[in-house]
């Protein structure tokens, strides 16, 4: 892989409390920012004990340096939504002399509305400076889907698959993001042996418009009603420890379960586990080796 650098990206967070609004502002583009959703915001990170230094970005690096040594090869982070941003990573990596390019989104799943801007993104700061394999979707990568089942496996609980939830006009738009959801949680539930589980969404934003559903805490209450004592909830839609699980998971939706008494648990999220970083390395010698003649 002489020649070859990857550009490992993920969403992004801010490195401290004080960042929150210079972030938020990036993920808003610019649009306006109504004062008690920033509040929101800033009291969250706060809640999670993230004041001068942010423990998510640092599972971030340790994923990145895991994979290099993986890999062999640089490794350079590239954030949607903070620093070192996309573009900050493409410079290094064609400052170092990559002539060709790996480009793979800590997210599984395809949408228009998240990983097409990755890759607008990406392909904007290299400009054709070297050659681009990038990485759409691994949603069914065999790897993935085994350490998840490992996760779930053997579990009595009713099992919730959640993801981040999107505006619903994308199936509309023939969007492949809700069916690529959906296999992943059949294919862990069936390598799993676990028949005994649902979907749901969670973390949607306050847009004023359709979000997909059911959101976990509706679905939460659905599934206390008709009579199910015991949740585990495995998020297929992340792969490390962001605000919406640390937040909306461990926060919201165990108050909620609470209320309902319900017993909510989740699973480990894979983070900078050598398993998945193997898994990651896979991934990426798989698109090396399908795009080679």
């Amino acid at each position: 892989m002489t020649g070859t650098a990857v550009i490992l990206m993920a969403y992004g967070s801010p490195e401290r409390v004080a960042d929150v609004p210079a972030y938020y502002s990036d993920i808003r583009g610019g649009r306006p920012i109504a004062p008690e959703h920033l509040d929101d915001l800033v009291s969250r990170y706060r809640s999670l004990g993230i004041e001068d230094s942010n423990p998510l970005n640092a599972i971030t690096e340790a994923t990145r340096a895991a994979l290099q040594d993986e890999l062999g090869v640089p490794v350079y982070t590239g954030m949607k939504h903070w620093t070192p941003h996309i573009a900050d990573a493409v410079e290094a990596a064609v400052g170092g002399g990559a002539e060709r390019l790996v480009g793979l989104v800590l997210a599984p799943h395809y949408s228009r509305l998240s990983i097409e801007g990755y890759k607008e993104q990406l392909e904007a700061a290299l400009q054709g400076r070297a050659e681009l394999d990038f990485v759409d979707s691994w949603h069914d990568d065999q790897g993935f889907i085994a350490f998840l089942a490992d996760r779930v496996r053997g579990t009595d609980a009713h099992v919730v698959f959640t993801a981040h939830s999107l505006p619903a006009r994308i199936i509309g738009e023939g969007d492949p993001y809700k069916d690529q959801l959906l296999e992943t949680a059949r294919l862990v539930a069936d390598a799993a042996g676990v028949d005994d589980w649902s979907f749901s969404f969670q973390s949607e934003s306050p847009t004023g418009e359709p979000w997909l559903g059911p959101d976990i805490l509706d679905h939460l209450a659905e599934l206390g009603a008709r009579g199910v004592s015991s949740v585990l909830v495995c998020p297929v839609g992340f792969v490390s420890d962001h605000l919406e699980i640390r937040w909306d998971i461990d926060n919201e939706a165990q108050d909620k379960a609470r209320e309902l008494g319900l017993q909510l648990e989740r699973i480990e999220m894979p983070n900078d586990d050598p398993r998945f970083v193997r898994t990651l390395g896979d991934i990426v010698r798989n698109r090396l080796a399908a795009a080679t003649p």
